[in-house]
C-alpha cells in the first residue's frame, strides 16, 4: 500500500470503477488536507474527514448509500454525501475546502477509506453504499 504522501499517494478508483484519482496527506497545511487529484481537476478535504467518517459509520451500524454531488447539487438525505457538508457533522459543515469543487465527498473519501481497511464498499455502476468494517 502507498503511504499517502505526495511523493506516494494513494491510487484509488471510483466507486463505480469508471475512473481513477489519487489522494494524498498534506500534513504541511493548517489544517491538515486531503488532496484529490482527479485528472487536472484538485480537490482538498479536511483530513480529519477519515477518522469523523468512520466514527459516523459506526454509529450507523448498516450500509448506507454514498449519495455523491456536485457542490451546487443538493445531497440526497441520509448519505455519505450529505453528512459530508451536514450542519451536524464534527466540523459543523462542509469537509470540502475549495469553493466550488467542495462536493463530491460521498465519491472520492468512501474509495479511501476502503483503502485503509476502515471500511467496506459496493461497486455497482450505480447507487453506490459503504459500512464500517
Amino acid at each position: 500500500m502507498a503511504d499517502g504522501t505526495s511523493k506516494d499517494p494513494w491510487r484509488l478508483t471510483t466507486p463505480p470503477g469508471s475512473s481513477t484519482y489519487t489522494m494524498h496527506l498534506d500534513e504541511e497545511s493548517e489544517p491538515a488536507l486531503l488532496v484529490c487529484q482527479v485528472g487536472s481537476t484538485r480537490l482538498t478535504y479536511l483530513a480529519r474527514a477519515i477518522g469523523d467518517l468512520h466514527a459516523w459509520l459506526q454509529t450507523e451500524e448498516d450500509w448506507v448509500p454514498l449519495g455523491a454531488a456536485d457542490e451546487n447539487k443538493p445531497a440526497a438525505p441520509n448519505t455519505v454525501e450529505a453528512w459530508g457538508r451536514s450542519d451536524a457533522n464534527p466540523v459543523g459543515g462542509w469537509y470540502g475546502q475549495r469553493t466550488g469543487y467542495r462536493g463530491r465527498f460521498g465519491m472520492y473519501l468512501p474509495p479511501l477509506l476502503e483503502e485503509l481497511g476502515l471500511a467496506e464498499l459496493t461497486h455497482e455502476k450505480r447507487n453506490n453504499r459503504m459500512r464500517a468494517t
